[in-house]
């Protein structure tokens, strides 16, 4: 526990380097500095995540603006957002989120490769068709064909299982209340086994 708290506060003394990039987010290498200082201590140098920070890079750019400012604004709040991210983001504004955004969305990205193998063939029915019975729409109605995502809608294809796993759990219990419609209608309508099965087909897709 205290090397955890070491660490995080390691994390928290690094990420107060924020507020020195205040007033230059138009230079060129702005955001590539940003992320270097602060968001590869936990998303990793390049930025393809590790097991509780999600894979960053190829995210769509107007989603990362988007979820950026809702840290910043608390509305993403279930307790690692609220441990590290709130602090984390609370001197970033409007002109540096679109900026780190655009860099961010740049980057290559690389599936994970994490999830059951054997639980992909259920997992992309229910992402491309939905469920009927459960009254469970297609993630492939707003995410798109390839989990590509597109402008405030989030690019989930590749990101890592155990992410994507507790990420649907997470609406299930009440977090990101606030969030866009209908993600929290339709995830809290998942059975643990539907959400095993989409988080682990979704790590594998390129």
């Amino acid at each position: 526990m205290k090397l955890i708290s070491s660490a995080l506060g390691t994390l928290i003394i690094l990420l107060g380097a924020v507020t020195a990039w205040a007033g230059e987010p138009e230079t060129s290498d702005f955001g590539q500095r940003f992320v270097s200082q602060n968001c590869s201590w936990c998303h990793g140098v390049a930025l393809q995540g590790y097991t509780t920070a999600p894979r960053l890079a190829g995210q769509q750019r107007q989603y990362i603006e988007m979820e950026l400012m809702s840290f910043k604004n608390h509305v993403r709040d279930n307790p690692l957002s609220q441990e590290v991210m709130w602090g984390a983001l609370q001197r970033v504004d409007g002109q540096v989120a679109r900026v780190v955004a655009a860099y961010i969305s740049s980057l290559d990205a690389r599936a994970a490769n994490d999830g059951n193998e054997h639980l992909t063939g259920s997992g992309l029915a229910i992402y491309r068709d939905g469920d009927a019975a459960d009254n469970i729409p297609a993630c492939a109605a707003c995410h798109g064909p390839e989990a590509e995502g597109v402008g405030a809608i989030p690019r989930l294809g590749g990101l890592s299982y155990r992410y994507l796993k507790r990420r649907l759990a997470e609406w299930g219990e009440g977090y990101h209340a606030r969030a866009a419609y209908p993600m929290s209608a339709v995830a809290s309508k998942l059975s643990d086994d539907q959400i095993e099965a989409i988080a682990s087909y979704l790590s594998f897709v390129k």
